[in-house]
């Protein structure tokens, strides 16, 4: 089949998974609200846009947004609403509808569990949140909200095992996205990993890392390949605009000889479902670079049209606790990170990233939810700033920015 063909038959598809995952959910409040907020595409997702809103004068501000507790997830709705997802034995959320100038109160989803992390379904509208009781390996739950996150509802999900048998754990990975390109537009694509017995030493070379995926709407849930090495855990991912997907992994521990302290990069050109092409980055930092352990870190791509402009964050450390966060750019999809600025040298450990989308209060704003401290406590900040902030960062020595970049630092 051509894929002009192709990609209308999976859309009308999708469509019709939707439409029977609303009825079986007893609610049309997600597919209504798909249809607010900023632009979309043809195909009902929300539209990308020019480079113009995460440009103008440099922006940069941070507050505080729980006090205890820990596991960071952002993510911002189909109408613009900034969700910070946040906890380590009661989840927890809370809202922004004027793009993160005002937060409203905590809304509690799940005692007693452990935050899993988020995903926005751009078709409907929907958000799910992955909770997971105790330290995995252990059972998984699911939360939906049809109305932007302002209510919430336990949901049933099915997860298939992966090809060795096993059922993922989603504590703790980068937030879910939906798939824009090629013929598996509209699909659910969530980082996972494999814990093995336990998260204890000896366990760690049979640790993995790998992605689940859905394409009807997050009811059922397929569990891709394992990442290419072992030792891994707690990834990111990103779809580029030719629709690969861009794999950024932690790794605990060397089984293969690569340098365990920076980050482990695949790809997939599949939707998710294998990975290949495994290298270490260079220049991505995996948390302290005084020993084997790394560290969750934050990865967006922005709602660009054809342009690949990533952000990740990580941290700065070669002696003491997890502190001194900053944040990389990469203008080509993650080949090169010319980039490098501080977002809070004090104490930073798991962060997360997520980008405004166009015609919403969020548009131009870069989201970096962040714990300010280590487990079991911890507390909440959130950082937001636009592109020309992290343009008047320091070079890093790979590769360079590209010219556009160095006339808007030149504005000011």
């Amino acid at each position: 089949m051509t894929e002009h063909l192709r990609r209308p038959l999976a859309f009308l598809i999708r469509t019709l998974l939707a439409i029977g995952f609303v009825a079986w959910g007893g609610t049309t409040a997600g597919a209504e609200q798909a249809t607010e907020g900023g632009p979309t595409t043809a195909a009902g997702l929300p539209a990308e846009a020019g480079l113009e809103p995460f440009l103008g004068p440099p922006r940069f501000e941070k507050q505080s947004l729980f006090q205890d507790q820990r596991l960071p997830n952002v993510v911002v709705t189909t109408d613009g609403t900034v969700l910070a997802v946040w906890g380590w034995g009661q989840v927890r959320v809370r809202r922004s509808e004027d793009g993160g100038e005002t937060w409203g109160p905590v809304i509690g989803l799940r005692a007693g569990l452990n935050s899993g992390g988020a995903v926005v379904d751009e078709t409907t509208g929907d958000v799910l949140v992955f909770t997971e009781g105790e330290h995995p390996p252990a059972p998984l739950h699911v939360v939906r909200s049809r109305d932007q996150g302002k209510t919430w509802s336990r949901q049933d999900v099915v997860i298939h095992p992966d090809e060795k048998g096993h059922v993922p754990s989603m504590c703790m990975n980068e937030r879910g996205i939906t798939l824009r390109h090629g013929e598996h537009a509209g699909r659910l694509l969530r980082p996972a990993r494999w814990y093995g017995p336990a998260n204890a030493r000896e366990y760690w070379p049979e640790h993995y890392t790998n992605a689940v995926y859905s394409d009807d709407g997050g009811r059922t849930w397929h569990t891709s390949a394992p990442f290419p090495a072992m030792g891994t855990g707690e990834a990111a991912v990103a779809e580029l605009a030719d629709g690969r997907i861009y794999f950024n992994s932690r790794r605990h521990l060397s089984t293969d000889g690569r340098n365990p302290r920076r980050r482990h990069i695949a790809w997939s050109h599949d939707g998710g479902a294998t990975w290949e092409d495994l290298s270490v980055s260079e220049v991505l930092p995996d948390g302290e670079q005084y020993r084997d352990y790394g560290l969750m870190a934050g990865l967006v791509r922005l709602p660009v049209a054809d342009r690949d402009i990533l952000i990740f964050s990580n941290v700065v450390v070669e002696t003491g606790a997890r502190r001194n966060g900053h944040v990389w750019a990469s203008f080509d999809g993650g080949r090169s990170w010319p980039l490098i600025r501080t977002v809070d040298p004090g104490g930073f450990a798991y962060s997360s990233l997520a980008a405004g989308r166009p015609g919403t209060p969020s548009e131009g704003w870069i989201y970096l939810l962040y714990e300010t401290g280590g487990h079991p406590g911890s507390s909440a900040r959130m950082a937001r700033f636009n592109l020309t902030w992290v343009l008047q960062g320091e070079p890093t020595g790979d590769g360079q920015p590209p010219a556009w970049a160095g006339s808007v630092t030149n504005q000011d």
